[in-house]
């Protein structure tokens, strides 16, 4: 084996490591692919002779490829921020699939994402590699331009954000999968109260429906006003089917085998607190669904 296709081999051996890097600083699935691919060509095209921890020095290029792409976005981005949510990863509950297991290490669930949204390029950065991937701020402090203590000031600052803000999900499945259900039953039915029963009092509900859908994303707070929306869409409850949407039970809509949303749910102290709704036509035609039944 040439030195070429050794360095292609121990590459391949963190790709999985790196989208998961990725996936957590961009929260977008086609994004972190073309960080990684990013990743591998600084690699082909670097002196790593010196290098005594690829999978380090891999780690930190990964990152400052994302920390450019999430400065070029936040420079240029249309939607407004409360009503995007990032690209859900699927999979089904019957079936185990190391890849996209490998992406949810953390359980990074849709909501804690939405929050790693509104954090500042160089904050998410320093959170994401220290407290998800334990990168001693050393490390850190050069791939943001700042010294060990300011990275560490990042990552602290991030981290209060994120504790306000991101709700501590069930980690239960059979519970998560049994307040789905009658979320669900209840919306199907057209019963009101039973949807009220199973929401928290300050459930919020956000849809994404993208810059050019065919109606507005919105931002909807409240038992009550989330009830109300969910009965607006009871006739496409049929359709629905579980899945797990970033390692929770989750929605997933499909008439005909055409994805057309996917409805992730945090669900604590067995009420719904959050339910996060890509229903954005353009990206949606975007994922690879194909795991979870949907597609040939």
């Amino acid at each position: 084996m040439n030195a070429e296709d050794l360095l292609a081999e121990q590459f391949e051996a963190k790709r999985d490591h790196l989208r998961g890097v990725a996936y957590r600083m961009l929260g977008s699935l086609s994004e972190a692919e073309d960080a990684v691919q990013e990743s591998w060509l600084r690699l082909s095209r670097s002196n790593t002779d010196e290098v005594e921890n690829l999978g380090g020095w891999l780690t930190t290029v990964t990152a400052r490829v994302c920390l450019d792409m999430l400065r070029s976005r936040k420079s240029r981005r249309e939607d407004p921020l409360e009503t995007y949510v990032p690209d859900p990863i699927m999979s089904r509950e019957d079936r185990h699939d190391p890849e996209q297991e490998a992406l949810l290490a953390d359980s990074v669930g849709l909501a804690l994402l939405v929050v790693l949204e509104t954090l500042e390029p160089a904050e998410r950065l320093a959170l994401v590699l220290h407290d998800m991937f334990a990168l001693p701020f050393d490390d850190i402090a050069p791939v943001v331009g700042r010294s060990s203590e300011a990275a560490r000031q990042l990552a602290s600052r991030a981290r209060r954000r994120v504790q306000g803000t991101s709700p501590v999900p069930d980690a239960d499945r059979a519970q998560q999968g049994r307040v789905v259900d009658a979320f669900m039953a209840a919306s199907r039915d057209g019963d009101f109260d039973a949807l009220v029963a199973v929401l928290d009092p300050d459930v919020l509900l956000r849809v994404d429906y993208g810059v050019n859908g065919l109606f507005p994303s919105k931002l909807v707070r409240g038992a009550a006003n989330v009830a109300g929306n969910a009965l607006m869409f009871s006739k496409f409850a049929p359709t629905a089917r579980r899945a797990l949407v970033n390692g929770s039970v989750g929605i997933f809509n499909a008439p005909n085998g055409i994805p057309m949303a996917i409805m992730g749910f945090t669900i604590a102290g067995g009420k719904v607190i959050e339910i996060d709704i890509l229903a954005d036509p353009a990206r949606l035609r975007e994922l690879d669904v194909s795991h979870c039944g949907l597609r040939s």
